[in-house]
């Protein structure tokens, strides 16, 4: 028989083996068909660049066209600031130098194939510090609950910060997780001695696993792109990096790296790290004679007006994300409505007509908060301060901290922030309960995930609890501000719903 025959039995046989190695592709590539459709239909919905945005964009601008890290005044000149990080900028710059000046669009496409990507990530750290019976399990369920997720799939559509710093972050517990590969890939070898088929990414994210150069520097670039991104994403370098360092099973005295070697790439990453921003504090000082080597609190120039009074003020009633919308981003330039305002705002009514009178003032003074506003609204805080001391430092920082973790993530959605309004929009506010029950079912299934304690999960703790630490010091909360920790919530989520999975399979073995 010629060599090159085969028989209807082999035909049959390499069918099945290529159905096999089809099988797990097959698996990833339906969740993320349905992530690519749900962000499709979200910037289809959804895209409408505004605000921020556009500051960002203009900085991208001037970086082309100017060589300068400026903004530009109405009257079309341009003027050096501090009051961003660069690295959003820089990201719209490649954009615009790629696909034209001002394609917002296909930045916002980008920061789709980005979020697919941080999907992928998720779901390869979660089979990565699942337990090895539930490995295979945590990959499929995390996967999709990244892929369904619409709180991160609606800011695709959005040109802002916070889907690039959502991908850095997947990125750096990817990085983290196969530095200390070890344990993983003994696991993985068992199982395939078992003849169990894997579900693995190794194919897409190929290079060597353990505690090699790639993957610290790896880590590195994403914690430090974070932080470039937002102030904040210094937080995850803070709390994922010790974990980085001493993270090993039975500690560094296991002997899985040398001290020497761990300590050289730990001097190398850190200078690495540090670095782009000694360049901005440098850059900073040489323009404009002040040591800022991140972004200003108040995301201000040194030479604008503060207005410290106006913010302190706001802290002793702001508690939900309608007031930052309705008052707090009106202010300055825009209307102040003292009729907007909540009834939490006034303790008395003298309190009240002295809102009144600085409202009109400030109507007078062309919508400009003046240092003699400014001042006017710092006594009405010090004597809602003196007045109700628990509630301003207790009792609304963790009212904000709740709204920005708790209520339905509307904020840039077209529905109406007043998501509690029945009577005004039915449907708009079935829609919005259901919003916030998602929301919800997230949260407890990452609740869920850390009371199973994989690998890793203090340092995923810890940065969730920084993250809202920091929140708690905020004057009007936004819940993008909690988005960041959502690839660590689907995560622990997927570990969650496999132990779950694994039991039910237990029970209908026993029975």
């Amino acid at each position: 028989m010629n060599r090159m025959e085969a028989t209807p039995g082999s035909q049959s046989t390499v069918l099945r083996r290529m159905m096999a190695k089809a099988a797990p592709a097959a698996l990833l590539a339906a969740p993320l068909a349905v992530a690519l459709a749900l962000r499709l239909w979200m910037l289809e919905s959804l895209f409408q660049p505004n605000g921020d945005t556009l500051v960002y964009g203009d900085l991208a601008k001037n970086l082309l066209l100017h060589r300068r890290y400026a903004l530009t005044s109405p009257s079309g000149d341009i003027y050096s600031t501090l009051i961003r990080l660069p690295g959003y900028p820089l990201f719209l710059a490649a954009c615009f130098r790629l696909f034209g000046m001002e394609n917002y669009f296909a930045a916002a496409c980008v920061q789709i194939v980005l979020d697919l990507a941080a999907c992928l990530l998720t779901a390869d750290f979660a089979r990565r510090i699942a337990p090895p019976a539930w490995k295979q399990s945590a990959l499929r369920a995390t996967l999709w609950l990244a892929a369904l997720c619409p709180f991160t799939a609606s800011y695709t559509a959005d040109p802002l910060a916070e889907m690039p710093t959502v991908f850095l972050l997947a990125l750096a517990l990817w990085a983290l997780a196969r530095f200390h590969g070890a344990p993983e890939s003994a696991a993985a070898g068992s199982g395939r001695r078992n003849g169990q088929a894997a579900i693995s990414l190794r194919g897409l994210l190929r290079w060597a696993e353990g505690p090699t150069w790639g993957n610290a520097l790896c880590f590195t670039f994403a914690v430090t792109g974070a932080a470039l991104l937002r102030p904040e994403g210094a937080l995850a370098a803070v709390a994922l990096a010790p974990a980085m360092v001493f993270g090993w099973p039975g500690g560094h005295d296991a002997g899985i790296i040398p001290r020497r070697k761990l300590l050289r790439m730990t001097l190398v990453c850190v200078l690495l790290a540090l670095a782009p921003f000694a360049a901005w504090a440098w850059r900073n000082w040489r323009v404009f004679h002040v040591f800022q080597p991140l972004a200003p609190r108040l995301a201000m120039d040194g030479n604008e007006n503060r207005m410290e009074g106006w913010e302190r003020w706001v802290k002793t009633w702001c508690l939900d994300f309608i007031s930052t919308e309705e008052i707090y981003w009106n202010v300055p330039d825009g209307e102040l409505d003292v009729s907007n305002l909540p009834a939490r705002a006034f303790d008395s009514h003298a309190q009240y007509e002295a809102t009144v009178a600085l409202a009109r003032k400030y109507e007078r003074d062309d919508e400009h908060i003046t240092p003699a506003i400014d001042a006017g609204f710092e006594r009405l805080a010090e004597q809602r301060i003196a007045a109700h001391p628990w509630r301003d430092d207790l009792w609304l920082p963790l009212g904000r901290l709740a709204d920005m973790w708790l209520r339905p993530r509307l904020d840039n959605l077209n529905n109406d922030q007043d998501w509690w309004a029945y009577a005004l929009h039915p449907g708009e506010t079935l829609f919005d309960w259901a919003y916030a029950g998602l929301n919800a079912l997230y949260l407890l299934l990452g609740l869920a995930g850390l009371w199973l304690r994989p690998r890793f999960w203090t340092a995923m703790l810890a940065y969730m609890l920084l993250r809202s630490a920091l929140l708690l010091t905020l004057a009007a909360p936004e819940t993008r501000y909690t988005l960041e920790c959502f690839p660590m919530l689907f995560a622990l989520g997927g570990i969650a719903m496999a132990a779950g999975i694994a039991r039910l399979r237990r029970r209908g073995i026993e029975g």
